[in-house]
């Protein structure tokens, strides 16, 4: 094994000398804000769990009181023992929130892009992405083995010629984006992706990871506006704003039964455990019941940005911009040396020269 070792030493060191090597810290979160990391407690502006639901008193019960009804595993895969009776109820409130028939729950937002492109899209196929599109929006379009091709981040237009250039080539297209793209802040423009969707035959999938709960009165990003947007695939995770974890879909009925039969992520995974899907479940009566505590987000960015003289952003994520990864990296570093977390962001999560601080911000005053 000797070769293997120093093929991983050598691309290590490739890594270092770039200052793109990563590594894990040990991380405690004390409170929602509040952590502790390499000793010290640090106020984290870096956290995606915008509503510190992971804290919220009522979303832990749930998680507890499930945990003692029905054990910590699942046991199996769903099709086999593992889809315990919180997954209906999950999948009818997630239906109910984002206005479709039908939902269907993954075991993360990693697998649900991995299982719901290739089980709609294949080889004789198109998917038209932007480059700015999520990594595993990316990994469930190349699995598809349909032809892939980017376009223009958030540029309406740029899809519409390369529709109008390559749609009539395959039977089926795919638009896949994110609503709320997580290293930038910016919404997708839904609205007129929709309607191209729509006057081409084409398929519309929106990854509202960073939506849900936080924008368009906590129903997610395709709600922003006034109308609702047509997305007919829209998907997301339990794992940001709503504290748990794991993914969705919601689509039509004949669509989400399809995924399920299809998706070889739900049809090969262990379901998750009860408790998280309860947890989840709470969070969702937490935003239902209580929309001004989800707007808290969205306001204290646009709070934080007015006084660092930055553009208004429309999601609780801001991106400050640096550059080189070895300035992000010593950024990063002098804030927490002042008592604050906030972690570099470099390539290849983002393009290259555009290394930045992405800070998030959530719902609980700093004490």
């Amino acid at each position: 094994m000797r070769s293997l070792d120093e093929f991983a030493t050598a691309k290590l060191g490739e890594l270092e000398r770039s200052s793109l090597r990563r590594a894990l810290v040990d991380t405690t979160r004390v409170t929602a804000i509040w952590l502790l990391r390499n000793g010290r407690r640090l106020l984290s502006f870096c956290c995606n769990d915008y509503l510190n639901l992971t804290h919220h008193p009522a979303v832990k019960e749930a998680a507890i009181e499930a945990l003692r009804v029905h054990g910590v595993g699942a046991g199996a895969s769903r099709f086999v023992t593992g889809n315990h009776p919180l997954f209906s109820e999950l999948e009818a409130r997630l239906a109910r929130l984002k206005e479709t028939e039908a939902a269907c729950v993954f075991g993360s937002g990693y697998l649900a892009n991995l299982g719901i492109i290739p089980a709609l899209i294949g080889p004789d196929d198109l998917v038209l992405i932007d480059e700015l599109a999520h990594a595993c929006l990316w990994a469930g379009a190349r699995l598809a083995r349909a032809a892939v091709v980017p376009f223009r981040h958030a540029d309406v237009e740029h899809v519409e010629l390369l529709l109008a250039q390559l749609r009539r080539r395959h039977r089926h297209a795919l638009i896949a984006t994110d609503g709320v793209f997580s290293m930038d802040g910016d919404i997708a423009p839904l609205h007129g992706l929709a309607a191209l969707a729509q006057r081409h035959d084409a398929w519309l999938m929106s990854d509202d990871a960073h939506g849900l709960g936080v924008v368009g009165g906590g129903r997610g990003s395709n709600f922003l506006g006034g109308t609702k947007a047509d997305v007919p695939l829209q998907m997301g995770t339990l794992s940001k704003a709503l504290g748990s974890y794991g993914g969705y879909v919601c689509a039509s009925a004949a669509v989400v039964d399809l995924i399920r039969n299809r998706a070889r992520t739900v049809i090969y995974s262990t379901g998750l455990p009860p408790a998280i899907v309860a947890a989840a479940i709470a969070a969702l009566d937490v935003i239902e019941r209580e929309p001004a505590y989800a707007a808290l987000p969205l306001a204290k960015a646009k709070a934080f940005a007015r006084g660092a003289g930055l553009p208004e952003p429309v999601s609780p994520i801001v991106p400050v911009l640096l550059g080189e990864a070895e300035a992000a990296l010593k950024a990063s570093r002098l804030l927490e040396d002042h008592g604050f977390l906030v972690v570099a962001i470099r390539p290849p999560t983002v393009p290259a020269g555009t290394a930045r601080l992405r800070l998030t911000f959530t719902v609980i005053e700093a004490q």
